[in-house]
C-alpha cells in the first residue's frame, strides 16, 4: 500500500464509530481508577459537571450508576460492532497508536495556537485549583475529553445538526453554525451554576474558540480524536502550568 493510500485508509478507519469506542475505553477506565485513588481520606469525592449531569439521568432508571455505566458501555460497543459490520472495519491495534500521536500533536498545536491569539490564558488556566490536588486534576482533565466530548460535541453538535436538516438544506450552512453554536454554549457553561468561574472575556474567547477547533475536529476526525485531543491537551496544562 502506497503512503497516501494507508494515510487514507487510516483516516477513515480512525473516524469509524469502531475506533473511537476503542479509544475511549482506556480513557474511562483511567478517569475512573484515578478519581478512586485521588480522593483522600474523608474527602468530598471530585467529578465532573458534564459526567454528573449524564449520572443524574442514570439515576431515573437506577440506583447503582456504576453498574448501568458498564452494561451501557457493553451495549454502545455491541450496538456500534453490529451497525459497522458492513463498512470491514480493519483491525489494525498500530492505529490506536497513530491516534494517540496524531491527537498529541492536535493538542500542542491548539496549545500554541489558542495561547498566542489570547494572550497570558495558560496562566488564567492553570491557576488555582480549589483545593483539588494535582492528581485529582489530571483524572478530571482525562475524563474531561470523554464526558465534555460526550455532552458538548457529540449530544449537542450532532444533536443541532440533525435539528437543523430537518428546516434546511444546506447542509454545510447547517454544520457551521451547529459548531459555532455549540462552541459558545461550550465556553458559556462553565460561568453557569454555584461552582461556575466569574465571567471573563478572555476566559470566555478561549474556551470558545477551544471548543470550536474541538467541533471543528470531530466533524472532520471523529470521536475518538476529539476526546483523544481534550484529554491529552488538558493533562499537558495539568502536567506543566498546574500550580495547585
Amino acid at each position: 500500500m502506497n503512503t497516501a493510500g494507508g494515510l487514507k485508509h487510516y483516516h477513515r478507519t480512525s473516524s469509524s464509530l469502531t475506533y473511537s469506542y476503542l479509544i475511549s475505553l482506556p480513557l474511562l477506565i483511567l478517569y475512573e481508577v484515578l478519581i478512586i485513588i485521588s480522593q483522600p481520606a474523608g474527602g468530598i469525592p471530585v467529578r465532573l459537571g458534564a459526567e454528573m449531569w449524564i449520572k443524574q439521568l442514570m439515576l431515573f432508571i437506577t440506583g447503582n450508576t456504576l453498574l448501568f455505566t458498564v452494561l451501557l458501555v457493553l451495549v454502545l460497543g455491541a450496538f456500534i460492532f453490529y451497525k459497522e459490520r458492513k463498512r470491514e472495519i480493519d483491525w489494525h491495534p498500530r492505529y490506536l497508536l497513530f491516534m494517540v500521536a496524531e491527537s498529541v500533536v492536535w493538542a500542542l498545536v491548539l496549545a500554541v495556537i489558542i495561547s498566542n491569539f489570547v494572550g497570558f490564558l495558560f496562566q488564567f488556566q492553570a491557576a488555582g485549583g480549589g483545593g483539588v490536588t494535582r492528581l485529582q486534576m489530571l483524572a478530571l482533565s482525562i475524563g474531561a475529553g470523554l464526558y465534555e466530548e460526550l455532552v458538548f460535541r457529540v449530544i449537542l453538535v450532532y444533536g443541532l445538526i440533525k435539528a437543523g436538516e430537518l428546516f434546511f438544506t444546506n447542509r454545510r450552512a447547517v454544520v457551521t453554525v451547529s459548531v459555532i453554536f455549540a462552541a459558545l454554549v461550550f465556553s458559556a457553561v462553565h460561568y453557569t451554576g454555584s461552582m461556575g468561574d466569574s465571567f471573563a472575556w478572555a476566559s470566555f474567547i478561549f474556551r470558545f474558540l477551544f471548543g470550536l477547533a474541538l467541533n471543528l475536529l470531530l466533524v472532520i476526525r471523529g470521536f475518538g480524536i476529539a476526546a483523544c485531543t481534550h484529554s491529552l491537551y488538558d493533562v499537558i496544562l495539568v502536567l506543566f502550568l498546574y500550580d495547585g
